[in-house]
């Protein structure tokens, strides 16, 4: 089984999304490929109030995907996750790059970046339609 890692800054709402999403659609499709998920930064945001977002959670339900994650706490990333993935996404480059190149140098260049922008940019409703469309074409290119 192929690994796929899901990395934003705090663990809690994007990557979560797409790690369920990604699970979910890999799963129906009978992909030899399973997501998990990790925090690119030491610490997540003392903002964030139980294991997912609701924003993420309340999506995922109203598409009839129940998150087999959703009592998980929030994880930071370790260097033993990128090589337990053998693809490495992390959701905002601009926002997680640098915390990337700091903490995991050795690793820096294995990860693709997309270009997601986090709730304090973006609307829940537009991140995660764009997470959406990225982990489908992941899904469909995986195939």
């Amino acid at each position: 089984m192929k690994r796929v890692l899901f990395l934003c800054t705090g663990n809690y709402y994007r990557s979560r999304y797409a790690e369920e999403l990604f699970n979910h659609l890999a799963s129906g499709e009978r992909l030899a490929w399973r997501a998990f998920s990790r925090g690119a930064a030491e610490r997540g945001s003392p903002d964030n109030v139980g294991p997912i977002s609701g924003f993420a959670d309340e999506r995922l339900r109203a598409t009839g995907i129940i998150p087999a994650g959703a009592a998980r706490y929030p994880q930071p990333c370790s260097l033993a996750d990128f090589g337990d993935a053998d693809l490495v996404i992390a959701l905002k480059e601009a926002e997680h790059r640098p915390l990337i190149e700091r903490r995991f140098p050795e690793a820096a260049g294995r990860v693709t970046y997309w270009h997601v922008d986090d709730i304090d940019f973006a609307l829940p409703s537009v991140a995660l339609a764009m997470i959406d469309d990225r982990v489908r074409e992941l899904v469909s290119a995986l195939r």
